[in-house]
C-alpha cells in the first residue's frame, strides 16, 4: 500500500503542471476538425459532440502521455484588432508535435476567438499569439460514459475509453471487477484515453478510477456499468460524473481571471 501511495503521488505530481495558470504562446489551426477528432486520444468522430467541434492538439507537456485527453482550456488571441477578450473554450483530442505552438486548433475554434465578422480575416493570419489557461469541462445532464473499443474481444481482452469527463481532473488509474466482487483487475493506458486489460472479469462489470482532486487524488466508483453481454462499439452510462477540481501549487498566478 505504501508503494502504491508513493506511485500515486508521483502520478499526481507529474499530472499537475500549473496549467491553470495563464500561459503565453502561439496557436495555429487545422482546416478540418476531422484531423483532430481522429487524433492521438482515440475519440474518433465522438469528439465532435463534446465541445461543438472546438478541438485542440496539445503539446506533450499538456497532453501528458494521454492523461491530458479531454482537458478543457480557455484560449484567447492577443490581437485586439481581430479578437475578443473572451476567447474560446477547447477540448484536447490530439497530440501536437510542433514545438512552435502549444496548441493546434480546429478552424472552428480558431475562428471563435475572433470579433464578430472577423473570423475569415483571423484565419488568414494562420498563426497568432495567445494566452490560455486550464478550465473545468462542463457537461450538463451528462454522466461519464464508457465506450467499449472495437479491439475488445471476449472473454479476456477489454479496452475502454471514458467520455464526457467533467471537472478539471485527469484519470490516473483504472480498475475493473465483476459487479459485487472485491477482486479488482488493474487496467493500463493503451494510448490516449484508451485503457485495456487482458484479464477481463466475466459477468457485469464495475469500474473504479483514481482522479486528481484537490491537492491529492481520490477514487471514483462506477458500481454497475457494463452488462454481462457488453458489445464492442457501444457506449454505457457510468451513473457518475466527475466534477472535481485539481488544485496546483502555482498560486498566486491562478486567480481565475484574465489580466
Amino acid at each position: 500500500m505504501a508503494f502504491f501511495l508513493c506511485f500515486l503521488f508521483i502520478l499526481i505530481s507529474s499530472a499537475s503542471a500549473c496549467d491553470r495558470c495563464i500561459h503565453q504562446s502561439k496557436v495555429a489551426y487545422f482546416s478540418k476538425a476531422s484531423a483532430l477528432s481522429s487524433g492521438a486520444c482515440g475519440y474518433g468522430s465522438l469528439a465532435l459532440d463534446f465541445s461543438g467541434g472546438h478541438l485542440a492538439a496539445a503539446v506533450p507537456s499538456l497532453y501528458k502521455d494521454g492523461a491530458g485527453c479531454g482537458a478543457c482550456f480557455q484560449i484567447r488571441c492577443k490581437n485586439t484588432k481581430f479578437c475578443t477578450n473572451k476567447g474560446t473554450k477547447v477540448m484536447v483530442t490530439d497530440l501536437n508535435k510542433n514545438n512552435q505552438t502549444d496548441f493546434v486548433l480546429s478552424s472552428r475554434a480558431f475562428k471563435a476567438m475572433a470579433n464578430k465578422g472577423m473570423g475569415i480575416d483571423l484565419l488568414k493570419l494562420r498563426i497568432v499569439d495567445v494566452e490560455y489557461k486550464r478550465v473545468p469541462c462542463e457537461y450538463k445532464n451528462q454522466n461519464l460514459t464508457v465506450r467499449v473499443e472495437e479491439s475488445s474481444k471476449k472473454p479476456n481482452y477489454l479496452a475502454v475509453q471514458f467520455l464526457y469527463q467533467g471537472g478539471q481532473t485527469e484519470i490516473l488509474a483504472v480498475d475493473v471487477a465483476q459487479v459485487g466482487s472485491p477482486n479488482w483487475t488493474f487496467m493500463t493506458r493503451k494510448y490516449g484515453a484508451v485503457w485495456e486489460t487482458e484479464r477481463a472479469p466475466t459477468g457485469p462489470l464495475q469500474f473504479r478510477m483514481v482522479v486528481t482532486s484537490g491537492f491529492d487524488g481520490k477514487w471514483i466508483w462506477a458500481e454497475s456499468v457494463l452488462p454481462a453481454d457488453w458489445k464492442v462499439g457501444s457506449v454505457y452510462d457510468s451513473g457518475v460524473q466527475i466534477d472535481d477540481i485539481a488544485k496546483e501549487g502555482c498560486s498566486p498566478c491562478d486567480d481565475g481571471s484574465w489580466k
